[in-house]
């Protein structure tokens, strides 16, 4: 149960590895219910804004990042497997830039933290006045008990009733940040080489700027992820998941009561467990969420026309399912992607969060343009 939490002063939010494939012509019937089926009974955060103003920009190093070469390339599904913001698939032409082979890791998210003072806002109280803004009007003020520095952890049920309520195997844990995954009594000792989690998008902007560096676009993103492969499903070809060895960590067996570990994880897993793909790039599937610039919006790619020429993504952001909620793209699917659930590790798949959200299962890798 997530307590307090899952009341009526907290509306469901977050965007998790929680939608069933459909077939493109029924999506296109049923759009609206397609981009509702990820996000059910998650409540939200709503912390305040965090403000990044008193941290140096720094300049880029390309070590350990990957030269990917301008082109031009087919952006979006062509399979049946996706949902409804996936298509159409339209042409982009992307000018050169550098990403990283990794994601950003727990030893260079502790550099920045240590370079900066920065406190991310898993570790911040939520604020009642930012909190407002996205609530009906006239929402009562919840208890001082809501009002605690925690993030969500993943919760393995033994049962559930419904696929569609992912308060079922999320958990609020007060003390639970990026040095804390599962909470106050856990650590991240022997994990420097783990991608850093419980990261809301401010926290990876911030890191950014430190950094010298940006997020990825998404058109950015996805380029990278194929990996020189036009019109391939994963980021290693069209196999299934499951079939040889290991590509990416996962979920196996029967989401979320049951995993097999085939793969050789549970959880979270180090960067570079699993072969790169044609670039040089590990773990663009499974493993975390990542975190993308671009606002993100439904209908954004029926908006576009010809070839966009390094598309930044809509101007705001808009969820019908949460009107009133910004939020933005993420790519890449996590360790909790299920071939029979989700399959967000598909190269097209698109999802979103809000900005102000980390999770046990989102983290990000940077991109730079010289």
């Amino acid at each position: 149960m997530l307590k307090s939490r899952t009341s009526i002063y907290l509306i469901p939010l977050l965007l998790i590895c929680a939608c069933q494939s459909k077939p493109k012509e029924e999506l296109s019937q049923h759009q609206k219910d397609s981009l509702a089926s990820c996000e059910m009974n998650l409540p939200a955060r709503y912390g305040k804004g965090l403000d990044t103003t008193n941290i140096k920009g720094g300049k880029a190093s390309h070590e350990g990042m990957i030269f990917i070469r301008g082109a031009e390339f087919d952006m979006g599904a062509t399979d049946k497997e996706g949902r409804a913001d996936e298509y159409p698939q339209h042409k982009v032409k992307l000018a050169s830039y550098w990403i990283d082979a990794t994601e950003v890791t727990n030893a260079s998210f502790k550099k920045f933290v240590e370079a900066t003072g920065y406190v991310t806002t898993a570790e911040r109280k939520p604020d009642w006045e930012e909190m407002k803004k996205q609530l009906p009007p006239g929402t009562p003020k919840p208890p001082d008990s809501v009002f605690v520095a925690a993030s969500l952890v993943f919760y393995q049920p033994k049962s559930i009733t419904t696929l569609n309520d992912a308060a079922q195997w999320w958990r609020w844990v007060k003390g639970a940040d990026w040095k804390h995954p599962q909470g106050p009594k856990s650590n991240i000792k022997g994990k420097e080489n783990y991608p850093v989690v419980h990261v809301s998008w401010d926290d990876a902007m911030a890191y950014c700027k430190w950094a010298g560096k940006r997020l990825p676009t998404e058109a950015e993103w996805e380029y990278a992820a194929r990996g020189g492969i036009k019109n391939a499903l994963y980021p290693w070809g069209n196999e299934d998941i499951e079939k040889g060895k290991g590509k990416a960590n996962t979920w196996q067996g029967s989401f979320p009561v049951k995993n097999t570990d085939w793969d050789g994880f549970y959880g979270l897993s180090a960067v570079k467990k699993f072969s790169p793909n044609g670039y040089g790039l590990y773990d663009v599937a499974g493993n975390v969420w990542e975190w993308c610039s671009d606002w993100y919006r439904p209908d954004y790619y029926e908006t576009l026309k010809g070839t966009s020429e390094n598309p930044e993504g809509p101007g705001d952001s808009y969820d019908p399912m949460e009107p009133t909620v910004p939020k933005k793209v993420v790519r890449g699917g996590s360790f909790m992607c299920n071939a029979s659930y989700c399959k967000g590790y598909r190269v097209t798949s698109r999802m979103k969060t809000s900005v102000d959200t980390g999770l046990e299962h989102t983290g990000f890798r940077c991109v730079s343009s010289n």
